[in-house]
C-alpha cells in the first residue's frame, strides 16, 4: 500500500489522485447530464421529444451525445420497441438513481445558498468591473 508521501507526486500531475471524486464530477456534472437525470429521475421513462422538450434549450445532437454516453456510463437505459414507427425511451438506470440523494442535496443546498452566492457575485463585480 502506497503511503502518502508517496502519493503526492502522482496526485500533483493526475487530478483524479488529487481529488478521487473528479471522475464522478465529469460524468454527473457536465453541462447537460444533470437536467437529463434530474428529468428521468422526476418525470419517468421519457421519450426523445419529450425529453428534449422537458429540458428546453438543448440541441437534438447535443442531447443524443449525451445520452449515449449516459448509457455507456450505465446511468441510462435505452429500450427499443421495433413498432412503426419505431419507438425508443429512456429511463434513468437503478445505478443513475443512487444519485437521488446527492441531487437532493445539492437542491437544498441551492435553495438555502444560491441569494448569497449572487449577493457575493454582485460584489465582487463592483470591486473588479
Amino acid at each position: 500500500m502506497a503511503t502518502e508521501t508517496e502519493w503526492a507526486p502522482a496526485a500533483a500531475t493526475d487530478p483524479e489522485l488529487a481529488c478521487p471524486t473528479s471522475a464522478v464530477v465529469d460524468i454527473v456534472f457536465s453541462r447537460w447530464t444533470t437536467p437529463i437525470l434530474w428529468t428521468l429521475h422526476t418525470e419517468g421513462r421519457q421519450r426523445f421529444v419529450e425529453l428534449e422538450r422537458r429540458i428546453g434549450t438543448i440541441t437534438a445532437k447535443v442531447l443524443t451525445q449525451r445520452l449515449r454516453q449516459l448509457e455507456r456510463d450505465g446511468m441510462v437505459v435505452r429500450t427499443y420497441h421495433p413498432e412503426v414507427p419505431p419507438r425508443v425511451e429512456y429511463e434513468i438506470s437503478e445505478l443513475g438513481r443512487g444519485l437521488a440523494p446527492l441531487f437532493a442535496h445539492l437542491a437544498q443546498w441551492a435553495a438555502s445558498n444560491l441569494d448569497e452566492v449572487e449577493r457575493a457575485r454582485r460584489a465582487y463585480d463592483v470591486q473588479n468591473p
